[in-house]
């Protein structure tokens, strides 16, 4: 027995243990263990993993399917996809940021509606020229994204008050004051959301037809590059970025060595609460044209997870976006080719979701079986 558990602990150690991309690796394992848990649960359902993952691939335009209806394709399916993976990138980033300074950016999601709202009532409605609508609701986004994340900031810098409480008061007061506005002046009375936004400040193009196919294009995709590339560069290559990874790590020893911690808290709140702002336009005046009140978008608390199995870095959170988003959309798929309920099909997403979440726990588990084997090794000798 005991040699069994050493054989597991070595082959794990080996396998998640510190060493060249140690959270790369981690990722990996958590997204073994998720498709492990999702293939259990469908096995006890009575269906084929394998068909089942292939489903969700097919619904997310990753692989083609039997059939299409009437002017869709593989390319539609997959242009929805960037569509709708856009705000997560740009909502993991903020949370992968505000995470290398030690802060935890729990107010996405108020943000996001924060930012959605004023571009709404800002830009949705008016007859301003297309690209003008559009440029204007992407600088919108950055400012009303950046306005809250100072002020999370700054009280977190003035007042030593904890992040994560004054998040999550602002997402319920975002929440409300937005609700009020939209059930008061600007509901549908059909649809109990927020009037829909005119095309012209739309941030996806709807029903483009090209190549004899109807299909949704998002003009921001190449934004969200940009954004990860450029937050990328700053992280590593700039005096701000090291700052910022050094308050992360040690804030008295930060000080220390002459890093103003306050000044850099802010600015880095600053960052996360912009690109916040952006996840929140990129929704709702792009994959939506309206709000829907008193609902917190869940895709900001999903960025948490999605920002950890990215490993907190840039180009981590951009395919780990990707891949949370092919999960998401293709449960439709899954549901309706194999009959598996939505609500079994969305818990394999979820699943996902929680071992993501939890690779700081692995990666924890992995360091310690490392010692004790190193341990072991050196009193075996």
């Amino acid at each position: 027995m005991l040699k069994k558990q050493n054989f597991f602990k070595r082959a794990y150690a080996g396998f998640c243990g510190p060493g060249k991309h140690q959270m790369l690796r981690v990722s990996l394992f958590c997204l073994l263990l998720s498709l492990i848990g999702g293939a259990i649960l469908l096995l006890l359902l009575g269906k084929d993993p394998i068909a089942a993952y292939r489903s969700i691939l097919q619904g997310a335009g990753v692989l083609p399917k039997a059939k299409y209806p009437g002017r869709k394709s593989q390319l539609t399916d997959f242009l929805n996809l960037l569509d709708y993976t856009v705000p997560m990138i740009f909502a993991s980033l903020s949370v992968a940021v505000a995470l290398k300074c030690g802060l935890f950016n729990i107010c996405v999601s108020g943000t996001m509606i924060f930012s959605g709202f004023l571009a709404t009532i800002l830009v949705g409605y008016s007859d301003i020229t297309p690209i003008v609508a559009k440029l204007l609701v992407i600088f919108i986004g950055i400012g009303a994204g950046a306005l809250v994340g100072a002020t999370v900031g700054y009280l977190k810098y003035k007042f030593n008050m904890n992040e994560v409480v004054v998040a999550i008061m602002f997402n319920y007061i975002i929440s409300y004051v937005v609700s009020f506005f939209i059930n008061t002046k600007y509901a549908d009375p059909v649809t109990r959301q927020s009037v829909e936004i005119n095309q012209n400040a739309r941030l996806t193009l709807v029903d483009v037809e090209m190549f004899g196919l109807r299909m949704n294009i998002t003009t921001v995709f190449v934004l969200a590059l940009i954004a990860v590339f450029a937050i990328k560069f700053i992280l590593d290559k700039t005096k701000f970025g090291f700052e910022l990874k050094a308050v992360g790590a040690n804030q008295r020893a930060s000080r220390y060595f002459g890093i103003q911690v306050g000044n850099t808290i802010v600015k880095t709140m600053i960052i996360s609460g912009a690109l916040a702002g952006l996840a929140g336009v990129t929704f709702y005046l792009g994959c939506y044209a309206s709000i829907q009140p008193r609902v917190l978008p869940p895709l900001g608390f999903d960025a948490i997870a999605v920002a950890l199995l990215g490993n907190m870095t840039p180009i981590g959170c951009f395919f780990a976006s990707i891949l949370i988003m092919v999960f998401d959309s293709g449960t439709a798929y899954l549901s309706s080719r194999l009959g598996v309920l939505r609500e079994i099909a969305a818990l394999i997403t979820s699943i996902l979701l929680v071992f993501s979440a939890s690779s700081g726990f692995f990666r924890m588990i992995a360091n310690r079986y490392t010692l004790e084997l190193a341990d072991n090794g050196g009193k075996n000798e």
